[in-house]
């Protein structure tokens, strides 16, 4: 057979026949086929350009990401950099405050040394100290010790004893006697006694507490006069104390004064009896202005009030 006859026959109206040959139905196959296969490709290419896309989408995002994340580590490198710098700063400026101390030290040593019976051979400033002891096996600490910690430890400790061989060589020089020494002038200008020494009611919480000195009840800004010669050994805030400074006057005597609103000393400066140091205020652990008032001779607390003039 040849030829084939395809017949389509309507509801009404004439039949129509259209004869194909072999070859034109091939053809005719090949060009469904061919449409078909078209289609599929067609479609094919649709997901695979929409699956495209979307990878690109997704790498385009984690680009945008990582370009995110690169910025902000760039900026926490940049911080910890500039931390790190700012801290050598700190270290510079340290180490040449330490020389300094040293060099202040050796100098008050050598004071001494000369002014008091101590044997040159045994305390000779020009010669660096010898040290020794058993070798030990040296710790993991990188994490434990901070180096800019331990600069500004021993930062203060060089102040503290700065400020401490000031007060004897100070004491030294100027000969003070044990009566001028021992305080005994009213701390405040004006005021009046608010809270004695000993066992009080403590006002924040109702509690049986023992007070280490006095309260002088006085109006804000009024000045705080030192109770005797002396030398500064702290000025600055203390815990609970709020503004605070603390002379030594020699023989063992010590006095403080607390919660004060501001200070007009430094550390190391000489203050004479009754000389301005602050003004009165409420800093620190208070429930209003007032000064308090501490005597203490060789780290003991004594009752200020029987340091101060009566009346």
């Amino acid at each position: 057979m040849s030829h084939f006859s395809i017949m389509l026959v309507p509801d009404s109206g004439k039949t129509k026949t259209y004869r194909l040959s072999r070859g034109k139905l091939k053809m005719l196959y090949a060009g469904l086929a061919l449409l078909i296969l078209s289609g599929l490709l067609g479609i094919y290419s649709l997901y695979a350009s929409y699956d495209l896309r979307k990878g690109l989408n997704t790498a385009l995002e984690t680009i945008q990401k990582e370009r995110q994340q690169f910025a902000r580590s760039k900026s926490n490198f940049e911080t910890q950099l500039k931390a790190e710098q700012d801290k050598m700063n700190v270290y510079a400026r340290s180490l040449g405050q330490m020389q300094a101390s040293l060099s202040r030290l050796d100098s008050l040593g050598k004071r001494l040394v000369q002014s008091t019976p101590l044997n040159e051979s045994e305390f000779n400033f020009d010669v660096k100290p010898a040290f020794g002891g058993p070798r030990m096996p040296a710790e993991n600490n990188n994490a434990n010790i901070n180096l800019f910690e331990q600069v500004q430890n021993i930062d203060a400790q060089m102040s503290a004893l700065n400020t401490q061989l000031i007060a004897v060589d100070y004491l030294l020089q100027d000969d003070i006697d044990e009566k001028s020494a021992r305080p005994h002038t009213w701390p405040s200008e004006g005021g009046w006694l608010s809270s004695h020494f000993g066992m009080r009611t403590d006002p924040f919480t109702a509690k049986l507490t023992p007070h280490r000195g006095v309260d002088i009840a006085n109006r804000f800004g009024a000045p705080v006069l030192a109770g005797s010669r002396g030398v500064v050994v702290y000025a600055g805030k203390m815990k609970d104390y709020g503004y605070l400074i603390e002379i030594e006057h020699g023989y063992g005597y010590r006095t403080r004064y607390g919660h004060m609103s501001a200070i007009t000393v430094a550390v190391g400066d000489v203050v004479d009896a009754s000389q301005m140091i602050g003004r009165i205020g409420s800093s620190g652990r208070s429930t209003g202005p007032h000064l308090h008032y501490e005597v203490r001779r060789n780290s003991q607390a004594l009752n200020p009030k029987t340091f101060i003039p009566k009346g």
